[in-house]
Parts: structure tokens; sequence; C-alpha cells
């Protein structure tokens, strides 16, 4: 790159940065994320209160009852005095339906949830958008800017699929097919990555490296590539911490054993930091299980597992 390129170049990477920032930090971002309930067969009541059967905190004790039909719809009943809503309306019952898009939404002031899915399991995802780790984020530390780091690789389209069982981190599997493979050469060291997760135009590979543990998240880190024909852009200064990374409930994938690379790559993001000396850094270095674990949650096989 020119003395002109590469400003620019490092100009936009600072605007991604700040966008990057700014997702988390939504009340729906990932740093809200407060809890992970299964939901399971019958019919559940939850609040706040420790005697339901699902207890979320700082709602209403009692907040009404989850229903979970042997036809796996899933029902919310709203107690009248709870003050809830569903989409945003003031209405009592409503099916929950899993979208990863837009599901329906049921809250309570600030305290939120959605239904979610993991290998053919229903469980509610829970967010609070005054969350401590919300609350008390500070940034994500990065490395320097290394334009090399910008690799334009080569994009394999594999003879048939391979398939990957691609372990999560909470202790389980699936499979996923993967159709590509990107090349490139760096240092006199030969690189095959192997992307599982993301689109078609935009593969999603998660990566371990020397760094991973120590400087960076232990569980590895999400590196999305842009594809262009034969060729992929893997810029490793967009190398980003997984979800769960934030929070503890989360469900991130582990990479795969081609993609744990012994070389340190020294691009992209480090280990988030937090206003909290008490909390959760000591968990960031290494892959950890959330307390849903012994649930034994279904890593889903598509794009983005989270």
């Amino acid at each position: 790159m020119t003395i002109s390129s590469t400003a620019q170049y490092i100009l936009a990477l600072e605007d991604w940065h700040a966008g990057r920032i700014a997702t988390l930090t939504n009340p729906d971002g990932w740093l809200s994320v407060s809890g992970l309930e299964w939901v399971r067969p019958g019919i559940s009541r939850f609040g706040s209160a420790p005697d339901n059967d699902i207890v979320i905190a700082n709602i209403p004790a009692f907040a009404g009852t989850i229903a979970h039909g042997d036809d796996g719809i899933v029902h919310v009943q709203l107690d009248p005095s709870a003050n809830g809503t569903v989409d945003g309306r003031t209405i009592v019952e409503a099916q929950l339906h899993v979208d990863p898009v837009a599901p329906t939404l049921v809250a309570f002031g600030n305290v939120s949830f959605h239904l979610i899915e993991r290998d053919g399991r229903r469980a509610l995802r829970i967010r609070d958008s005054e969350s401590l780790n919300r609350r008390s984020f500070s940034d994500i530390p990065r490395f320097p800017v290394d334009v090399s780091w910008r690799i334009v690789a080569d994009w394999v389209q594999l003879a048939q699929p391979r398939p990957f069982e691609i372990d999560s981190v909470i202790g389980t599997s699936g499979t996923i097919l993967v159709t590509h493979k990107a090349i490139f050469s760096r240092d006199n060291v030969r690189y095959e990555l192997w992307p599982t997760h993301g689109t078609k135009e935009a593969p999603m590979f998660v990566l371990r490296d020397g760094t991973s543990g120590s400087q960076t998240y232990g569980a590895g880190r999400f590196l999305v590539g842009e594809v262009q024909g034969s060729r992929i852009v893997l810029d490793f200064n967009k190398a980003i911490n997984p979800p769960c990374a934030f929070t503890s409930f989360a469900t991130c994938p582990l990479p795969p054993a081609q993609n744990r690379l012994p070389q340190r790559i020294e691009a992209g993001e480090k280990l988030p930091s937090f206003d909290m000396p008490d909390r959760h850094r000591a968990e960031a270095a290494m892959p950890h299980k959330s307390s849903q674990a012994v649930e034994h949650e279904g890593a889903r096989s598509g794009p983005a597992i989270q």
C-alpha cells in the first residue's frame, strides 16, 4: 500500500472498530446477555422469586408461565399485574417464535427474553440492558494495525463438501459441511484455513493461534472473509472476540483442529476490558462453560453459532 492508501485503510479500520463497539454496547448487544434458561416440556412458572421453575432477575416475583407443548410449540402467558409486553404490545398470551433476526420478544422494563433453539431444544436467551457487563465494559484493546496481515488468499473449492465436527465452549458438537478453504503463505509458512460458519459471500473462520489464552481469548477468535471470485480477503486486523468473551451465556463454536495455529497472529482484537477488578477477566483467557452447560446445549449446524 502507498502512504495515502495506508492512511485511508487505517481510518476505515477505525470506523469499523467504532461500529463494532456500538453494536456490542447497544441495549440488545452481547454485553446485555445475562442468562440462558432451558424450557422443559410442560408448563413452567417464571419470575424473580426463587420458587419459580425459571428464575429471571429484575422482573416481577411471578411474571407468568411458559408452556412447551409436545409438538414443540412454545407459548407465554403473562401475569396481568407484571406489566410485561410481547413485541412491544400489552398482551397476556402469545406464541414464542424462534427467529434469528426477529424472534418474539417478551420484556419487563430493561429485562427481556426470546426463544432460541439448539439441537432441537428450546431455551430462553435473557438480556438486561442494565447488566453489570454492559455498565462496566471499557473497550477492546487491539494489536497495532499491521497492513501486512490483510491477506488476499486463494479461495479453493473442494471436489466434495467436507464434514467438520465442530465443538462448542459448552462441550457439545455438531457437523458442518465445508465447501471451500483459504490458502496463503506468509513468512515461508503455508496456511490452509477452513470456514465453518458465515455466508457464501462472507464465510467465517474460527481460529486459535499462539496468542490465544494470553493476549487474546483462549477459545479463539472469529474472522469474516470477503470472497472475490477465486480469491478471498482475510483481514486479520478485523479478527474479533467471540460473544462468549463478553458473556458466560453465549454458545460459541471452537475452532476445528485445522484452524489451531502455532504461529502468533499479532493482529486484531485482544481480550476485552471491563472496569471491574473482581469480574470475568480471569475467565476470558480460557474457554469456559456457562452455568447451563450441564444441560448439554447442542451446537447448531449452520451459520454463526452463538
